[in-house]
């Protein structure tokens, strides 16, 4: 994965998540996968609160992990998610990842909750995976 194609994603999904390209900067090319998940989402939805797990220990064997590719959990806060459905909400994730979909993660597990949802108590089970 080249940083070239890497930062012309990320900049379209920046655009598509409503910030600018400025925004979105590849990381280097020696990142671990999840360091790259991280900057990646940290660029595109700016979340005020972001837990990553590799969970790919725990699927050893799997045809993703045969693959290459990683099993991960993410708990994500960002103001880019009010208004949005759930459905929604995990399609903006993957759309920000979608290089990474591609070459590093075959599984994904979304939460993505609103600052809102969250001090208020209101992240009910309907919005995780």
């Amino acid at each position: 994965m080249g940083t070239g194609n890497n930062t012309q994603s990320l900049s379209a999904a920046a655009r598509a998540a409503g910030g600018s390209p400025a925004e979105a900067q590849a990381p280097g090319p020696a990142a671990s996968r999840s360091d790259r998940i991280r900057a990646t989402l940290q660029n595109v939805l700016a979340p005020s609160e972001m837990q990553l797990d590799d969970e790919s220990h725990l699927h050893a064997g799997h045809a993703g992990a045969r693959e290459g590719k990683g099993h991960f959990r993410v708990r994500i806060v960002s103001e880019r998610f009010a208004g949005l459905r759930s459905i929604a909400r995990h399609r903006l994730v993957y759309q920000s990842l979608a290089d990474l979909m591609l070459t590093d993660i075959h599984a994904l597990n979304i939460t993505a909750l609103t600052p809102d949802e969250v001090h208020s108590g209101t992240a009910g089970f309907s919005q995780q995976s």
